[in-house]
């Protein structure tokens, strides 16, 4: 009997022991995955890092003199990011990675990029099979949309670089807003191709040199010589440049998978960028068009939130109600500012204007930021 009650203390023990041993393991590899990234001016702090696949979370402080944007790429692809991280200030983003070696970027595009190795821990995505079947619809109709936004974008990028060749200023500026819209509505899938955004779409702020360096090229490059030198001078080379890359967006959005995170979380994606960035009137400081792109955000957010309309309510339908109210407010404020052709100039809204857009976006996107999680996609 002695005998017995030993051995099942000894069960008892061994048991606890690989319990403990079990807990203590999960805590080890939860503290590994808080690492700590620093950006200064030039570089990341480390330049190397080292993490175990699954979900991961990275600290990132800006310790440069300017806004910046941190981004896990894979090859041509962006994985994950951070944007407009004020200087001397912190964000965090949790990320699920899969063993391979990746790349970081490090503040101004011209700076070199870190590298990102991830080891095999043994991770299992374990993302629901049947709550991915159930977005399987909306994801496929959500991609027909961004691929005619591209296509519509392209069609008019050519009579936009056309018009900036043959030096005609004006027909240029009227052209500008227009085309951009499509770029905006569908930028969170934009986004994922490393190359081709910044090409596109990057302000001087990215760059060392600012608006005269020459790697600056794309739609805001453009608008700088246009608004500011009101002079197509020197642009054949960067229009035709533009044109080339939203082609090949074109092609490479056909036959790419578009990730449901992304897509999902792409509508608070589209409104947090306004609320982070563009309320303040950076992202068009030279044409001041930023109320087309206001627009352009919030119809691409809308389409997101339509396109899966069944699947939010079924999962939270007053989350649904208050979206669709935040979403409401803005376009009726943003109604008020429509003219013939177009919005008025950003620069004609005094700050009561400006500061009774914020209230509803920054709502807005604090609600659309749940959805990810809504179907286990975060």
């Amino acid at each position: 009997m002695k005998a017995k009650i030993s051995l099942l203390a000894l069960s008892v023990l061994l048991a606890t022991s690989i319990t403990a041993d079990a807990k203590e393991a999960k805590a080890k590899q939860a503290a590994q995955k808080a690492v700590e990234v620093s950006v200064n001016n030039d570089a990341c702090e480390p330049m190397e890092i080292t993490v175990p696949s699954g979900k991961v979370t990275f600290n990132i402080k800006n310790v440069s003199k300017r806004a910046l944007e941190w981004e896990i790429l894979k090859g041509v692809m962006v994985v994950d990011e951070r944007e407009n991280i004020l200087p001397q200030l912190s964000d965090k983003l949790t990320v699920t990675l899969l063993p391979g070696e990746y790349q970081m970027t490090c503040g101004l595009l011209n700076n070199p990029r870190g590298k990102l190795i991830v080891t095999d821990s043994g991770y299992v995505d374990t993302t629901n099979a049947a709550e991915l079947e159930k977005l399987a619809e909306p994801l496929a109709q959500y991609k027909e949309y961004a691929q005619a936004e591209i296509d519509e974008l392209v069609k008019k990028t050519e009579v936009f670089v056309k018009a900036v060749k043959e030096g005609k200023v004006d027909e240029a500026k009227a052209l500008f807003a227009d085309t951009r819209v499509h770029y905006e509505r569908v930028e969170p899938i934009a986004e994922l191709f490393n190359e081709l955004d910044p090409a596109i779409d990057a302000r001087e702020d990215d760059y060392k040199k600012g608006a005269e360096d020459p790697e600056f090229t794309g739609f805001h490059r453009i608008e700088y010589a246009l608004w500011v030198k009101n002079s197509t001078e020197g642009l054949t080379e960067i229009a035709d440049r533009l044109e080339k890359d939203v082609k090949q967006l074109q092609t490479e959005t056909k036959d790419f998978t578009f990730p449901p995170n992304k897509v999902v979380g792409g509508a608070a994606t589209l409104i947090e960028e306004i609320a982070a960035s563009k309320i303040s009137g950076e992202e068009d400081r030279y044409s001041h068009t930023d109320l087309s792109d206001f627009q352009a955000n919030l119809d691409g957010a809308k389409k997101i939130v339509d396109l899966f309309r069944k699947n939010i309510e079924e999962k939270d339908a007053k989350l649904l109600g208050l979206i669709d109210g935040e979403i409401k407010k803005i376009d009726d404020i943003l109604a008020k500012y429509k003219t013939d052709k177009g919005f008025a100039t950003y620069d004609k809204l005094s700050d009561a204007d400006r500061n009774a857009l914020k209230a509803p976006i920054n709502t807005l996107a604090e609600e659309l930021s749940k959805l990810r999680g809504l179907f286990g996609l975060d």
